[in-house]
């Protein structure tokens, strides 16, 4: 039974030996009572505002796996600080984990794709595909010279070498081809 002219460290105390002989109804209140403390503890401690919550679900979680462990005749509240203390440790070394494992990098960050450019990648795949495609229904010799002269680039003379045919054969090869492209593709003459 719970006095009411007792301190609040004593009461949780009392309650946490009640709790350790089964009363639920005072585990629930010692637990809920012991919220702000470990919000207190945790602050100290220099963790943040935003990860007190993780600190408190931690350290009730704690306190749930050991509370067999507590001594009735010592201080629930430095007992609970300890544990409090140790949680709130262990989420500043997590969270420095995670920070020295983050970069920060603008221009690593400018130049890495999103997902726009994702699907932008995905189209001039398509794109490059279907030109692809086109090019291999070319008549053979249309086909040769868009090879040779517009995908590897080479030069009239180095082409011509190649092919064995001559540099006007190339080029006539090439406007035609270049031509059913267009007419493929945007349905220009």
């Amino acid at each position: 039974m719970v006095n009411d002219s007792e301190s609040p460290g004593q009461r949780r105390a009392a309650w946490m030996a009640a709790a350790q002989a089964g009363d639920r109804r005072a585990y629930e209140r010692l637990l809920a009572d012991s919220v702000a403390l470990i919000r207190a503890t945790a602050r100290r401690q220099g963790v943040a505002q935003d990860h007190l919550d993780d600190v408190v679900q931690e350290t009730l979680i704690t306190v749930h796996r050991v509370r067999h462990t507590y001594d009735p005749t010592r201080s629930y509240d430095a007992w609970l600080t300890a544990i409090a203390s140790r949680r709130a440790i262990d989420a500043l070394r997590s969270r420095g984990r995670r920070d020295s494992r983050e970069l920060h990098d603008d221009f690593a960050l400018d130049q890495h794709p999103d997902a726009d450019d994702a699907s932008a990648a995905t189209e001039g795949e398509q794109r490059a595909q279907r030109l692809h495609e086109a090019i291999a229904e070319l008549p053979p010799g249309q086909r040769e010279a868009v090879e040779q002269l517009g995908l590897r680039e080479r030069s009239l003379s180095e082409a011509a070498e190649l092919t064995g045919r001559n540099t006007g054969a190339l080029k006539v090869n090439l406007h035609r081809a270049l031509k059913a492209l267009r007419e493929r593709f945007h349905g220009e003459p």
